[in-house]
């Protein structure tokens, strides 16, 4: 397993019997080979949850002395939520978890649980609340996004540790919505087994939507599909982690001689601040604040991180792995949804776009990186060769299109 520096925090001694936590401010703010994002879903394969939430503008309380799972569980709860989406071009449903990071409704999960969406609802188990959740951004490269529930108050926030005092050995305890089941979280148990680790992660059964992800956390907890956006948990009841992925087809002996599997989570302090920077409305050449752009083209890049096998992907739009590929001159279409901005300007199955934005584009991940910074209403130039060799370019509005 390759080692890669966490580009936010070293990491440091974790003190054994620490005093009373801080209470953090919250700013407004996927496999490893033989491993896959933590994602399950209908029809769409990727995503499923946990949830929670209560009345008060409360915080989950941190301990002075380590607890057991089942008392972390009960304190750490509230502060979770089910998230519940509809992939609208796929016609299917998926499945999440989220942390709690303000009353109002602020919550924290993996871009994958939300990629592709085109409706969000929210569970609060703590108080039994449904609600409709909307995108405030996210940055698909690093699996973070921020949803916000609407209409919500009072909820329970979660008590948000120090991932930088994480060492090897440590105790935890994952919480979320193991198989997408709902009501009362998962708890796994287990203990810290790496740091700084670097995966790639990919869909849930489907392989697709392969990305890097780099200084995760590793631990030997039995996170299953479903947990994606939960809380990996100190012994003192505060979250270091968010649960993002887990191996499939790589198992390694523990300590006791028992098979276990990995998994991983994004360091809580590298999630906090990517959430913050969404929240501050602070875009950059990863981060999307708001709606996604759509162009609605389909393809099959395995690097894309979208297109393939979904309906989002910074508004590739999709209907599946239909062909489409790569090339050194370009992207060769294997579609283009109807009615959307790249049909109308006569985009259809076969051609090789060229540029976008006036960027040359070799390969999907080219054309996401031009799309992340656009946003629905915006317009782009999209330049491409035709399957006799024809060139045409055209500028596009580009509409408003599910998650990424």
């Amino acid at each position: 397993m390759s080692q890669t520096y966490d580009p936010y925090h070293g990491w440091a001694g974790y003190p054994s019997e620490p005093p009373p936590p801080p209470r953090r401010s919250h700013k407004r703010g996927l496999i490893v080979t033989g491993a896959v994002a933590l994602a399950a879903g209908a029809a769409a394969g990727g995503l499923i949850g946990s949830s929670h939430g209560l009345a008060a503008s409360t915080m989950t309380a941190a301990s002075r002395t380590p607890l057991s799972a089942s008392q972390i569980a009960q304190r750490v709860d509230p502060a979770l939520v089910d998230i519940v989406t509809t992939l609208g071009n796929q016609g299917g449903k998926a499945a999440g978890t989220g942390i709690v990071l303000t009353s109002n409704g602020e919550v924290l999960t993996n871009n994958h649980v939300i990629r592709g969406a085109t409706s969000i609802k929210v569970t609060d188990v703590g108080n039994g609340r449904t609600y409709t959740a909307k995108v405030v951004g996210y940055d698909a490269s690093r699996d973070v996004a921020v949803i916000q529930l609407q209409n919500a108050s009072g909820l329970t926030t979660a008590n948000l540790g120090d991932s930088s005092s994480v060492q090897t050995g440590d105790a935890v305890t994952a919480l979320g919505n193991a198989g997408g089941k709902g009501g009362t979280p998962s708890v796994a148990s287990g203990t810290v087994t790496a740091l700084n680790q670097s995966i790639t992660a990919s869909d849930e059964g489907s392989g697709v939507n392969s990305e890097q992800l780099t200084g995760l956390i590793e631990t030997n907890a039995d996170i299953q599909p479903g947990d994606s956006g939960g809380a990996l948990v100190n012994s003192y009841g505060q979250v270091i982690g968010m649960n993002t992925a887990a191996s499939t087809g790589t198992q390694f002996q523990s300590q006791s001689g028992q098979s276990a599997t990995q998994a991983y989570a994004i360091p809580i302090d590298a999630a906090e601040s990517i959430a913050s920077q969404i929240g501050d409305g602070q875009g950059s050449s990863t981060v999307h604040i708001g709606a996604t752009a759509f162009l609605g083209i389909a393809t099959s890049g395995s690097n894309s991180g979208s297109g393939s096998g979904d309906s989002g992907g910074f508004g590739f739009g999709g209907f599946g792995d239909q062909g489409g590929s790569d090339t050194a001159s370009g992207v060769t279409i294997s579609g283009a949804v109807s009615g959307s901005p790249a049909a109308s300007a006569g985009l259809t199955a076969g051609d090789t776009i060229t540029s976008v934005g006036g960027h040359s584009v070799s390969s999907t991940a080219d054309i996401q990186d031009v799309l992340v910074k656009y946003h629905p209403g915006d317009k782009v130039s999209v330049s491409w060769v035709d399957q006799a060799g024809q060139s045409h370019s055209a500028t596009v509005t580009l509409a408003s299109g599910p998650a990424a």
